[in-house]
């Protein structure tokens, strides 16, 4: 694609709430060889396939949820859900789920798997710095050696901000 095609692609997948649109533009991109465009085609559906409202921690949790889903469907080539995540989700909530993956006593291959594909952002451990009125120090310090683990600055007065 020539430049001027990639900023149209680009300009229009900003605009775009269509999930089936923004789909088709990342399959088209990647027969392309696009991933500047498919990634950002990604990264908009990711950003309005949750049901709950922009901003907030739930929407936070499950555009990261859906990222990961998305990931893992692009690369196995069949629609993919989290089979643990959701269902524990289900028995207790976002807040304790997220928590009990950052506390956890080594990564999720969930968390390795968006930090390799540049999503660092959408990380649960990223989420928790996010919002941090929702978790205890433990959780906190827990996300921030995490992602410091793998080479993610996360001091400073915004989280997604640093983390791109």
């Amino acid at each position: 694609m020539a430049d001027t095609a990639v900023a149209r692609a680009l300009k229009l997948i900003e605009r775009c709430t269509d999930p089936k649109s923004l789909r088709q533009i990342a399959v088209n991109a990647r027969q392309k060889k696009e991933s500047t465009v498919a990634h950002a085609a990604d990264l908009r559906l990711y950003e309005i396939l949750p049901a709950e409202k922009p901003g907030t921690f739930e929407h936070d949790a499950w555009r990261s949820i859906h990222a990961l889903e998305g990931t893992l469907t692009n690369e196995r080539g069949k629609t993919t859900r989290l089979g643990r995540t959701r269902p524990k989700i289900a028995r207790t909530d976002e807040v304790e789920t997220i928590k009990d993956l950052v506390l956890s006593a080594s990564p999720s291959a969930g968390f390795f798997m968006l930090i390799e594909r540049h999503m660092a952002e959408l990380t649960f451990e990223a989420v928790a710095l996010r919002h941090a009125d929702k978790f205890d120090k433990a959780v906190l310090d827990a996300a921030a050696k995490r992602l410091r683990s793998v080479g993610i600055e996360v001091d400073g007065p915004s989280i997604s901000e640093r983390i791109d």
